[in-house]
């Protein structure tokens, strides 16, 4: 069984899913979105009308709901209590209130368990802000991916566009820098890059390009391991 563990963090925007998905494939891993973890508790607090500041509730929340990843051509579909939600937590009121629901220090600590579960199972690549540092501070491979503000920011656009949704660029700029500064600062888990990830800055790059330079990094590990 391979059981290479990969952790890839980073800011919003860099393209960390993307890359993540196409990479995990190629290693015959799977693939762990723990962004959409998160953004599943904050769209199930938002449907039930939750406050994104009652720590108590959001807790009792994370530790009971049921998220599911299943995957499909072309995507990962995520399902929330038997129900599908892969578009419905990518929508802008989700985007820009997730930070303040990963911050809960509960919320964390029942999503941080489940991602080690998993991973003490299989091997696995998990996208986020702190698998390196905190999810699986002794991963095989550790890999900051980063871009500009201005590259991440016409990515999430084009994103957007091609989805039909209308959207500022600036505003999205402003978002992104916002998301950074609150995911940096916030008291649990912030967003840190381990000391010993290998530094990967895909401004300039296509996407093609990145892919082939993490997964040089990974089949090198796994090579180490086996």
């Amino acid at each position: 069984m391979n059981t290479l563990r990969v952790a890839l963090d980073g800011p919003a925007g860099a393209g960390k899913s993307t890359v993540a998905k196409r990479v995990a494939a190629a290693l015959g891993v799977a693939y762990v979105d723990t962004g959409a973890m998160y953004r599943a508790i904050t769209w199930k607090a938002l449907q039930k009308g939750i406050g994104l500041h009652d720590e108590a509730a959001l807790n009792e929340m994370a530790h009971t709901i049921h998220i599911d990843f299943k995957p499909q051509p072309e995507r990962q579909a995520v399902f929330v209590d038997g129900q599908e939600v892969t578009d419905a937590i990518r929508t802008f009121e989700v985007t820009n209130n997730v930070s303040a629901v990963s911050a809960v220090a509960g919320v964390r600590d029942a999503m941080v368990k489940l991602q080690r579960d998993i991973a003490s199972r299989t091997g696995v690549l998990m996208d986020g802000r702190d698998i390196g540092t905190v999810v699986l501070p002794n991963a095989d491979v550790k890999i900051w991916l980063t871009a500009s503000v201005e590259a991440r920011a016409m990515r999430r656009y084009q994103e957007m566009l091609n989805k039909g949704v209308e959207c500022d660029l600036e505003q999205i700029k402003a978002d992104i820098q916002r998301r950074d500064e609150y995911d940096a600062s916030r008291e649990h888990s912030p967003m840190v890059k381990a000391e010993d990830a290998r530094v990967v800055d895909t401004t300039g790059m296509s996407i093609e390009a990145v892919i082939g330079e993490i997964q040089a990094i990974c089949r090198s590990a796994q090579a180490q391991k086996s």
